[in-house]
């Protein structure tokens, strides 16, 4: 599993609220779903929509949106060229939601750890000289 699959995954059991989640670059293509490929670029490119609809009437970049409906509400958030997206039922907790996903991109963004390596620690003073002689 890789980097941005294994941050939806960890979204997914991290927040009750949100339903299904897409994670996409600036140009729309897909690098992560919760949902099947097709409901999952029908996703990326309906919040890429929202997103250029929604610039063109506020000047600066805009970074996050919310829309709602009468049987839930679409999040969108931007981060430089990583965009995610989620659906969620009825009435939820929009900071939350917003908290979730922008910490879902972070991790999603994150470079694997190396593995640590633990260096040899230099023979002592005392351990070099009792040596034979």
């Amino acid at each position: 599993m890789d980097r941005a699959e294994q941050a939806l995954t960890e979204l997914t059991e991290i927040s009750s609220q949100v339903a299904a989640a897409v994670l996409f670059d600036k140009s729309g293509k897909v690098v992560a779903s919760t949902l099947p490929a097709e409901r999952a670029e029908r996703l990326a490119s309906s919040a890429r929509a929202l997103l250029e609809a929604a610039q063109e009437v506020r000047a600066g970049e805009l970074t996050q949106l919310e829309g709602v409906s009468g049987e839930g509400s679409v999040f969108v958030v931007r981060d430089g060229d990583r965009v995610i997206a989620a659906v969620t039922g009825h009435e939820p907790t929009a900071g939350l939601v917003f908290y979730d996903l922008k910490s879902c991109l972070r991790r999603a963004a994150e470079e694997p750890k190396a593995k640590r390596r633990t260096a040899a620690k230099p023979m002592s003073k005392r351990a070099k000289s009792s040596g034979s002689s």
